[in-house]
């Protein structure tokens, strides 16, 4: 295995407009490219490819960080302010999860809350890691502050397959209990919702009972989506290594198409909806994703030459 790399990438803004209809916010900030996370269903893997890099295990063993993240991003809100055009709300992690490993020796994530709380900013953040603990007393300074915590299973198996390098489903539920008693506004994504291995009916009502026991009341669930020619590639090697019995299956349900058939999601998500019903929790407001059958994922995008509002955030904050 390549040891992982770490690579400074200087850049002229931190704030990205995001023009698209169809996501909920109009301003995302990633401080890093790559994600240390690994997970095999990311959509931002394809992302590499806009720095030169490949989107195979790269995406995860080589990892750019932005430098003096937090000054440039003061110095865009002070120009910002000075036409009175201040953003109201930031979505952090849109691209690549703002608290994997590297921020707990960069702090950049950190270090731009600070500036965001300083102009009075809020933010939402996407991530799937309790690091974002450490932030509680800057997210108790800004207005509107909310975590996107990511969990799609309580299977440690079907966990350590899929996302190698992530905390657990136990700290990832510890950490939005610990939230919601902060008095943080936490929201859960289940995404991706993957056929045959965490869309049972068991599977999902256990999960939203877990969500209901950590202090959730606000989810949305998606579907695994494989958007781009990389990721679906990266993913099915990952399959065909743990569970090659599914391989011919996910081919059918995905070989045409980025996402599964309406008539195979649509009938997994009333039931969703019922069990959501049954245990209390409601879906995301719509103040918080946009409208129509993507809202039901909010997926988790920086520098120059490379889009970093993939959609992620299961837009569908499609999270992963």
């Amino acid at each position: 295995m390549n040891p992982t790399q770490y690579e400074p990438m200087a850049a002229k803004t931190m704030l990205n407009a995001v023009n698209a209809p169809s996501m909920p916010f109009d301003w995302s900030l990633n401080p890093y490219r790559g994600c240390q996370h690994g997970c095999s269903f990311c959509y931002a893997r394809s992302t590499h490819a806009f720095l030169g890099e490949a989107a195979d295990d790269t995406f995860q063993r080589r990892i750019f960080w932005k430098e003096d993240a937090p000054a440039i991003l003061r110095e865009q809100l002070r120009r910002m302010q000075a036409r009175r055009k201040l953003p109201g709300h930031v979505a952090i992690g849109t691209a690549t999860d703002p608290y994997q490993q590297l921020e707990g020796k960069t702090r950049l994530t950190r270090g731009c809350l600070e500036v965001l709380a300083d102009f009075g900013v809020g933010a939402s953040i996407t991530t799937r890691s309790p690091l974002v603990l450490r932030d509680l007393d800057l997210l108790r300074r800004m207005p509107g502050a909310s975590v996107n915590m990511s969990i799609h299973t309580l299977d440690t198996g079907i966990w350590r397959t899929f996302e190698p390098a992530t905390p657990s489903p136990a700290r990832r539920l510890d950490c939005m209990s610990k939230l919601r008693e902060a008095g943080i506004r936490v929201h859960a994504f289940v995404a991706p919702v993957l056929p045959y291995l965490t869309d049972g009916e068991q599977e999902t009502d256990a999960l939203i009972a877990a969500l209901r026991e950590a202090g959730v009341r606000e989810m949305m669930a998606s579907f695994l989506r494989l958007s781009t020619p990389e990721v679906k590639s990266w993913f099915f090697a990952t399959l065909r290594a743990s569970h090659p019995e599914l391989v011919a299956a996910y081919g059918r349900l995905y070989w045409h198409s980025a996402r599964l058939p309406d008539a195979v999601r649509r009938p997994v998500y009333a039931r969703i909806d019922e069990q959501m019903k049954r245990h209390g929790l409601r879906h995301i407001g719509k103040s918080d994703v946009p409208k129509g059958d993507s809202a039901r994922t909010m997926q988790p995008g920086g520098t120059s030459g490379a889009p970093e509002t993939a959609s992620c955030h299961p837009v569908q904050l499609t999270l992963f």
